[in-house]
């Protein structure tokens, strides 16, 4: 008997849910297991970490705060994962976002409309991370070269770039040789809800809603979703394909590069280090737990957002490391990533085929 692994022509509803749910159980039994070796009480650590993410006012802001980033982050993510163009590069189109944006807020100049400020700043973090996410796109396209290489050095570009700016030729002359820009002024804040949780909640619930439409009641949501299907297909359908990947990277893009306008102009009022701290790497992670769902994603943040919050607090607490976070992550990846194969395919058994049988045409 051989067991081989057979494609799903249709997914189960079920199974969309019921693997997301069980790999995420999975991965609590794993990090318990870690949370042993590291003599920590599994049950008191979960429990101290729901309290600090979600059990006041001030730490469910923060969880907010850490959630806005991963749910924009995300649904770009899964946007361009939909095609099968694997943007990795998120982490480097929020940087960007957030350097054009500071850039529009820093030098705009007084004669520039303040009403029109806040609007241009968001726009320009916006274009910024279009833009980059336009290079590996076109490369793609045009050439063939493989997106996934070319997203993951561009992170690096724009990190690089962004330390360039705030060391050097952005660095507030009045900030006793502190890295980091001058402040941005208070016409492009933006504004807060409680605590320092502000109104880019808004934008990812909004953009979550839109997507969802954009996908499931639009042509060109269908086009997207047989070119992600199969592309040779797509074509015999006369569907551009080139046109239409580069569209959704570029959006993909977009989305990401508003994270981190929202990000300068929410939280720190300034460019300064800080920026990237791997919102785009665990947006990866959220895409998938999310089934490339953007209805799930701004859920799904709200989750990640609390692991890393709950993170922190384990930390001053328990004196567990700080890492422990970032672990919960990679813990929840692995199993989602062998969950997966189970919603795209399943297991068939093939018996052998007994001894001395003719094959058709000989003998």
């Amino acid at each position: 008997m051989r067991i081989v692994f057979e494609k799903r022509k249709s997914h189960s509803t079920a199974a969309l849910f019921i693997v997301p749910a069980a790999s995420f159980l999975v991965s609590l039994v794993l990090t318990g297991i870690v949370l042993i070796i590291f003599g920590a009480d599994p049950i008191a650590t979960y429990g101290s970490m729901a309290v600090g993410a979600f059990g006041s006012v001030s730490g469910f802001a923060e969880t907010l705060v850490k959630a806005i980033p991963l749910a924009l982050t995300g649904l770009g993510v899964a946007l361009a994962f939909k095609l099968k163009f694997w943007n990795i590069g998120a982490e480097g189109q929020l940087t960007l976002g957030g350097v054009a944006a500071a850039g529009i807020a820093l030098f705009a100049g007084p004669d520039f409309p303040s009403w029109l400020l806040l609007a241009c700043v968001i726009l320009a973090g916006c274009a910024a991370g279009a833009l980059w996410a336009g290079i590996p796109a076109i490369l793609k396209t045009r050439l063939k070269v493989d997106e996934t290489l070319v997203t993951l050095m561009l992170n690096y570009v724009a990190i690089l770039f962004l330390e360039y700016l705030y060391y050097g030729p952005w660095r507030d002359p009045k900030g006793f040789g502190f890295p980091g820009s001058a402040p941005f002024p208070e016409t492009v804040w933006l504004p807060r809800i409680f605590g320092r949780a502000h109104i880019g909640v808004y934008f990812a619930l909004a953009l979550a809603v839109a997507l969802w439409i954009i996908l499931k009641r639009t042509r060109w949501g269908f086009e997207l979703t047989i070119i992600g299907n199969s592309p040779k297909a797509a074509r015999y359908q006369g569907i551009a394909v080139g046109r239409n990947v580069f569209l959704a990277a570029v959006l993909s893009g977009a989305i990401c590069g508003l994270a981190g306008a929202c990000e300068v102009t929410g939280i720190s009022h300034r460019l300064q280090q800080g920026l990237s701290l791997g919102y785009g790497f665990t947006a990866i992670i959220i895409a998938w737990m999310s089934q490339l769902n953007p209805l799930a994603i701004p859920f799904v943040a709200l989750l990640m957002g609390g692991i890393l919050v709950g993170g922190d607090q384990v930390q001053m607490m328990m004196g567990l490391p700080s890492a422990m976070g970032s672990v919960m992550q990679g813990l929840i990846l692995f199993p989602l990533l062998a969950g997966s194969l189970f919603t795209e395919y399943r297991i068939r058994r093939l018996k052998p085929e007994p001894k001395g049988t003719c094959v058709e045409g000989e003998g």
